[in-house]
Parts: C-alpha cells; sequence; structure tokens
C-alpha cells in the first residue's frame, strides 16, 4: 500500500498525471482553488461536460431511431392490411410492388415467383436452382440481404437497369418452401448496405410470402 506521502510525491514529480489519465477527475473530490491556471475541478467540470454531450448526442440518435422504427412498423402495418384485402394472387403481386415503390421509396423492384406460380401468374419463369447458386446465403438462413451484391447478382435481379442500381436487397420469399423472391434496388449507394439490419425487411418477406401461398392453395 502506498502512503499519502509518496502519492502527493509522486503527483508532484508528474505534474502531467491528470492530463494523461482525465477519467480519474470525474470520480475526485478536491477543492477549487485555481490561481490563474485551470484548476483540476474546472477540467473536471469539463471532462464531465463532455460526457454529458455525448450522452445527449447518443439520446439523440436513439430518439432518431425510434421515430424510424415506428415509422417503419406503421408502413409494415398497412401493407400487411393491404396484402389482406386482395383477393387474388395477381392483386397481391401488383399490390406488393406498387407499395415497394410509393410506400417504402425503393427505386426499383423485382418481384419473382418460382416456375409453378410465375406461369400461372404470368410473371417470368424464374429458377429456383438459379436462385440459390447465386443467393444461397439468403435461402440457408431464411433472412434477407442487404448489400455486397456482385455484377452478376445485380444483372439477375434487376436486368437492363442493373447498371442504374447501386445498392440493393434480397429478401426470399418462402414458407414450408421456397416460393420466389423479392429484390429492392436504389440510385443511392448507402440505401441497403451490409452492416444495416434486415428486422423490418423480413417481416416484409413473411407477410408477402404468406399472401401467395394462401392464394396459392388448391381451388382457389
Amino acid at each position: 500500500m502506498l502512503s499519502e506521502e509518496q502519492v502527493a510525491d509522486y503527483l508532484r514529480a508528474h505534474p502531467d498525471f491528470f492530463q494523461r489519465h482525465e477519467a480519474l477527475l470525474a470520480n475526485l473530490q478536491l477543492p477549487h482553488a485555481a490561481r490563474g491556471a485551470v484548476s483540476l475541478v474546472e477540467r473536471q467540470i469539463e471532462l464531465l461536460r463532455g460526457r454529458q454531450q455525448a450522452a445527449e448526442r447518443k439520446l439523440v440518435e436513439l430518439v432518431k431511431i425510434a421515430r424510424e422504427n415506428e415509422e417503419l412498423s406503421g408502413r409494415l402495418h398497412r401493407f400487411s392490411m393491404t396484402l389482406i384485402e386482395c383477393d387474388s394472387l395477381d392483386d397481391v403481386l401488383a399490390t406488393a410492388r406498387d407499395q415497394m415503390l410509393q410506400t417504402f421509396r425503393a427505386d426499383f423492384v423485382n418481384l419473382s415467383l418460382f416456375t409453378r406460380l410465375a406461369r400461372a401468374s404470368s410473371l417470368h419463369d424464374v429458377s429456383l436452382e438459379e436462385t440459390r447458386q447465386l443467393f444461397p446465403r439468403p435461402f440457408e438462413s431464411g433472412r434477407p440481404q442487404c448489400g455486397g451484391l456482385n455484377t452478376e447478382q445485380v444483372q439477375f435481379l434487376f436486368g437492363a437497369d442493373a447498371d442504374e442500381v447501386k445498392s440493393a436487397a434480397f429478401v426470399p420469399l418462402q414458407g414450408v418452401k421456397p416460393v420466389g423472391f423479392l429484390a429492392l434496388g436504389s440510385y443511392q449507394s448507402t440505401r441497403f448496405h451490409p452492416g444495416m439490419g434486415t428486422l423490418f425487411l423480413g417481416y416484409l418477406g413473411e407477410a408477402l410470402s404468406r399472401a401467395i401461398q394462401h392464394h396459392d392453395r388448391p381451388g382457389r
């Protein structure tokens, strides 16, 4: 154990100690006795003020995220209600495309179904095998893939518009079995990126998958 005299001697020998260990100032109880120079109390106040400002910035950021999530939740709810009102598979697909462009503000949309459903709905006949080869991770995990797409993947999803797509999201549509996929593209390179959350995209894909399978039941 060090004595108080040893601690005092060390601090006298190292006057810049608290400049190198500012975090300690927040936990010290110090008298205010400044004489021309910045006192430790003033330095402590400055440090605490900096921490408060950082906490306020973090709070503002969290409030912004919460508001954005609330807005997304509202859009997703309205989207789900709209799908419930659809009376056919073609209506589901047309409504979903319109919602992606208008409500969710995507610049490019590709909603494709696999072979049998595609033919029944006059859509492009998409191969499940080819899609799985190009996008193995989303179908294995059941989660959307945002950003990180190579040229071949973007070309497959958006065809003639591929050069204009700067970022994209791939959402697998599946229930008991895969039924298709939803691809969203953007002119902005930062709109869809690998580090973004995929929770709402996953919910969106699940709602759309359920609606598609509902209208694909025998007898409908």
